[in-house]
């Protein structure tokens, strides 16, 4: 060849996911690029004098994950917070231990930031509330965040600082949970996270820095080269702090970033148009989150169905966080009206979560052609207490991955971090088992292959925000962001899956992160 190459990895089980060469030895890349993908005799022909080359020692090679809807910064706030997760507590006593211990560190009237809690595995069966929280840290304001990110607990000083009271109205979409006798706020509130941060400290500097550090370093470490971040709450600031991480280098992996949809005003008079950007970062969907904690749709279905039209009409791709059946159908009619008034076939709007989803929804889905971009490992990490607490007639319709995918859907997968973890390959065992942490069993009829399921982290994840021209699948001319994996998830006892490791983690054709690797040789 003319062009020799800047990389080769060889003696490699190379899972393409290009139904035209689904197996290979051997990629070979250049100047960012995938420019051969072959057997180990092609490697001569291939290798200069300045060419790297790597021995996998049979080691398998995937294209790297792409986590379709996930949370960086606060992902990355959460490494930073106290640990009140499962398994670090069991009780409202171990959290309380735990927030008691930072407060000891910090001088009074610091905020302390917790995050994790999850009430099912809690002794208790509640949640924490202000008193809770107060005989911890009386003196140091306390928020503690659900695992879900949909509620979160402050307690009596926090509440003061924030100014909620007894005569405070809910904000939009949000909900106060108050004493029933004395009508005081208990410190529990729903869907208020975003107006509660707007009035907290934020970190600084050096903390955010410091977070983004540490969040970098675990995608990488799990092979996750693309991150499709979906915070509602996202505008033009947060744009921006995505483009300074990105040109400093302290974001490694590539950006899918979506907006909230009342961004969008603000992004037409910054000339930032749909998927504006380039392959390190780009415009993604714009989001709307529907919701019903205070017992009504919100937004309202006539409002909803208004903004889904506009961003539709202005070329926006709308991602819906749609969790219930009757959220999921609100959703569906939104898109069916915007696409009656204008009809688009490639518009590719994403339904987020659509946990609970009966077969006439999936039809409806179908027929609008929506993208499901679900997550599995919420199987794994939840479903002992979905078995315990998801009503019968709700249960037989959750996360119906299977379902979806005969139904002619494309379902892509993400990790919806922090809420659990960002481990790829965990969602994939849940997926091909439908097991939970605890070996309880949730719809096996739902099973999907462990080929489908690596499919979802990749190629299914790219061709949700239009990126399937430049990754998702080992091809030449598409990106050279890969991952050698310990083992080959698609072969091999399925149990197994979920302790594969990642062992080196290939972006722009450069190694950025390896872990063990006795096991293989590097040469020139």
């Amino acid at each position: 060849m003319s062009k020799k190459a800047d990389l080769i990895l060889y003696n490699a089980n190379v899972l393409t996911l290009d139904p035209g060469r689904p197996r290979a030895a051997l990629v070979a890349v250049r100047d960012g690029r995938i420019i051969w993908v072959g057997e180990n005799e092609d490697r001569e022909k291939l290798k200069g004098p300045k060419t790297k080359a790597i021995d996998c020692g049979g080691k398998t090679l995937v294209p790297g994950f792409n986590d379709a809807h996930c949370h960086v910064f606060a992902f990355a706030s959460s490494l930073l917070s106290v640990d009140c997760g499962p398994p670090s507590v069991s009780s409202i006593a171990d959290i309380q231990s735990q927030i008691r211990k930072q407060a000891q560190k910090l001088p009074q009237g610091t905020w302390i930031r917790a995050t994790g809690y999850n009430e099912f595995y809690l002794a208790e069966k509640r949640h924490p509330n202000r008193w809770d929280l107060d005989q911890a840290a009386p003196d140091h304001p306390v928020k503690l965040v659900h695992r879900s990110r949909h509620a979160c607990v402050l307690n009596s000083l926090a509440l003061s600082l924030i100014g909620i009271s007894m005569e405070s109205p809910e904000p939009p979409g949000g909900m106060i949970e108050r004493d029933l006798e004395s009508g005081e706020p208990n410190g529990i509130l729903f869907e208020m996270n975003y107006y509660i941060d707007a009035l907290v400290p934020p970190l600084s500097e050096e903390e955010f820095e410091k977070g983004i550090g540490l969040a970098n370093e675990e995608y990488l470490s799990l092979g996750i080269t693309s991150l499709q971040d979906a915070t509602v709450h996202n505008r033009l600031e947060e744009w921006h702090t995505f483009q300074r991480l990105r040109e400093r280098g302290e974001l490694m992996p590539r950006l899918s970033v979506m907006m909230g949809i009342d961004a969008l005003s603000e992004l037409k008079e910054s000339d930032l148009s749909p998927r504006y950007g380039d392959d390190g970062m780009h415009l993604g969907a714009a989001k709307i989150v529907l919701d019903e904690t205070t017992g009504s749709l919100y937004p309202s279905q006539e409002e909803l169905e208004e903004k889904v039209l506009q961003a539709h009409r202005a070329g926006f791709q709308l991602a819906l966080h749609a969790i219930e059946e009757s959220t999921i159908e609100a959703a569906a009619k939104a898109l069916e009206h915007a696409l009656d008034r204008t009809p688009k076939r490639d518009h590719r709007h994403r339904i987020e979560h659509c946990s609970v989803c009966p077969p006439p929804l999936i039809k409806r889905l179908k027929d609008v052609r929506a993208i499901v971009v679900t997550q599995p490992s919420f199987v794994y990490y939840s479903g002992e207490r979905y078995l315990a607490t998801v009503p019968q007639g709700q249960l037989k319709w959750l996360y119906r991955i299977s379902s979806f995918l005969k139904m002619g859907l494309t379902p892509a997968a993400g990790s919806d971090s922090p809420v659990v973890p960002n481990n790829p390959l965990v969602g994939i065992y849940a997926a091909v088992t439908r097991k939970a942490e605890n070996g309880e069993e949730l719809l096996i009829g739902e099973r999907i292959s462990p080929l489908e399921a690596l499919r979802m982290y990749t190629q299914a994840a790219a061709y949700a925000s239009f990126e399937e021209e430049v990754k998702g699948s080992i091809a030449v001319g598409k990106l050279a962001d890969l991952a050698l994996l310990s083992a080959d998830p698609t072969e091999g006892p399925l149990e197994e899956i979920k302790e594969i490791k990642v062992e080196r983690t290939i972006v722009d054709g450069r190694v950025v992160w390896e872990g063990a690797i006795d096991s293989f040789h590097a040469a020139v």
